[in-house]
């Protein structure tokens, strides 16, 4: 006999069955006790909420010979041959493939014969808001008074589809998302059935991953034990087996971008993509670490509502004490609006590699939330002994609207080069153009619009137009490299250091261009 998925094999066959639906359940017990049965039935709810599992437990219910407190007894005749798909009492309709006015026009044809076994003949609707406005139409009169005999059971998942005059002929009931809780300890109920070992932690990762529906839970747990028959499933493997990225990884992917090192987030990047993960599930899954994150900076006693181990509620308070809250929401909108368009898009690497280094550089968004970003990491810098003066006056002519800070931007004095340039560096200016042209695809590229300075300690600065070319070329191994290539040059070693003209200024009014003032010297020597 052929396999069957874990979903359609455990499908609840009686009331007692069902998860996560207690309001529904108890409703249509006490109306089929009480045999106050209704006519028409809309069930409403997302994927994989038991809608479809409901009506088919009711349609067996209504026609049970020993119903046993209101549910099934699973069997009577008429319960096997209702689960078996064999009863001509129950009638199941997909509505987006017969959505037609003839269909419903054989629906009301069929409604005038009487069931030939049982009491009533049960029809269920699947996606029912797929039918057409005629179609609605024909169904309005059978729908209003049926016959006696006769039971409607529509299924959607988007009720707003449904035209109001369906809406007021039936009973309406809204099945909600299955908590992650429920979800985990029916799987692990079914998993000791299958005698399948496997991590409680593993579980509540699907759980979580099937977004409320417990159809998709078991269907990910199915393909899991598939990729693992015979071992145990681990969180690992889950996480592998999804694509998904363990919550480890999103802690070092926050410091590094509440540090502003690109560098070291495109880092992780590279080595999420190398290991397989799937990019619009990595934006879904940081966006939600995000929002744990702030849930734990903004309230007090939040260990309740938050579905993390003590170890993770540990590192999240740890991380709420280095970043504030306007920052973090402002990174809660970016990848917000991120996991939107990963969804059609074309370069997702590209895309989340821009939106990461938009966290890191607040200075390239001129949106509002986005100003206090840009006010504390000119703080920081000034902090850290780093010139930023131009910056801060840039910032305070954003804020106060005024010409003031500009001018006071523009009366600096320029800076100025020390009489003596070490004869090494000297060399290293000369031969520059013809060394870059021997790095690395990226890096040449970028180092054709690069230009030179000089720092403390006879360093070489090699300043960049942009925040994102220095971060490329600032990364470790390409320093490395160009350091590299320059000992191979000249024989000797020149430190390098890697700079970014700030945003709205020109180099000029930071760095001096030791290139200009080397080939000047030579010049008048000739």
């Amino acid at each position: 006999m052929s396999y069957t998925a874990l979903y359609r094999k455990f499908r609840p066959a009686a009331f007692e069955d069902v998860k996560g639906q207690d309001h529904i359940i108890t409703t249509l017990q006490n109306q089929i006790k009480a045999n106050r049965i209704g006519h028409a039935y809309l069930f409403c709810g997302t994927r994989g909420t038991g809608k479809t599992t409901v009506a088919k437990i009711f349609a067996k219910a209504v026609n049970c010979e020993h119903p046993v407190d209101g549910s099934p007894c699973g069997e009577c005749e008429m319960c096997r041959s209702i689960a078996a798909g064999t009863s001509m009492n129950v009638i199941e309709i997909d509505a987006a493939s017969n959505n037609g006015v003839d269909n419903i026009r054989e629906i009301r044809e069929e409604v005038t014969y009487r069931p030939t076994e049982g009491r009533y003949k049960v029809y269920i609707i699947d996606e029912v808001h797929m039918l057409s406005i005629g179609a609605f139409n024909a169904l309005l009169k059978t729908l209003e008074e049926p016959p006696e005999y006769v039971i409607f059971i529509l299924a959607t998942t988007e009720v707003h589809k449904i035209p109001i005059t369906i809406l007021s002929r039936c009973q309406h009931y809204d099945f909600k998302r299955i908590s992650i809780e429920t979800i985990t300890d029916r799987m692990k109920e079914l998993m000791e059935v299958e005698h399948v070992d496997v991590e409680e932690k593993a579980l509540r990762y699907i759980a979580k991953a099937a977004d409320g529906s417990m159809r998709d839970a078991l269907s990910l747990l199915d393909q899991c034990i598939a990729f693992y028959l015979g071992q145990k499933l681990t969180y690992d493997n889950v996480l592998e087996v999804l694509g998904a990225v363990d919550t480890d990884v999103f802690s070092r992917l926050l410091r590094k971008t509440i540090a502003r090192d690109v560098a070291g987030v495109l880092d992780i990047v590279e080595e999420l993509i190398m290991q397989g993960r799937e990019l619009t599930q990595l934006a879904a899954d940081f966006t939600w670490y995000l929002r744990n994150l702030l849930l734990v900076k903004t309230s007090d006693n939040i260990e309740d509502v938050l579905d993390v181990s003590t170890e993770n509620m540990m590192q999240l308070k740890e991380e709420a004490e280095m970043i504030e809250t306007d920052a973090l929401l402002r990174y809660i909108r970016i990848f917000s609006e991120l996991s939107g368009q990963l969804r059609y898009a074309t370069q997702k690497r590209v895309m989340l590699e821009v939106a990461l280094i938009k966290l890191c550089t607040p200075a390239m968004e001129t949106n509002q939330d986005s100003l206090l970003e840009r006010i504390r990491a000119v703080e920081e810098k000034v902090e850290q002994g780093i010139a930023a003066a131009g910056s801060m006056q840039e910032k305070i002519v954003y804020v106060n609207g005024s010409g003031e800070g500009e001018a006071a931007g523009k009366a600096q004095k320029r800076p100025e080069l020390p009489n003596a340039i070490p004869e090494d560096v000297q060399e290293v200016v000369r031969n520059f153009r013809s060394i870059a042209d021997e790095a690395s695809g990226m890096v040449r590229g970028y180092l054709k619009k690069a230009r030179l300075s000089l720092g403390g300690d006879n360093r070489l600065l090699v300043v960049l137009p942009d925040s994102l070319a220095a971060s490329v070329v600032g990364r470790e191994d390409h320093v490395q490299e160009l350091e590299g290539l320059i000992e191979n040059k000249i024989g000797k070693k020149v430190e390098i250091e890697v700079r970014c003209v700030e945003e709205g200024r020109h180099f000029e009014d930071t760095f001096v261009d030791i290139e200009q003032k080397i080939n000047m010297e030579i010049t008048v020597e000739d």
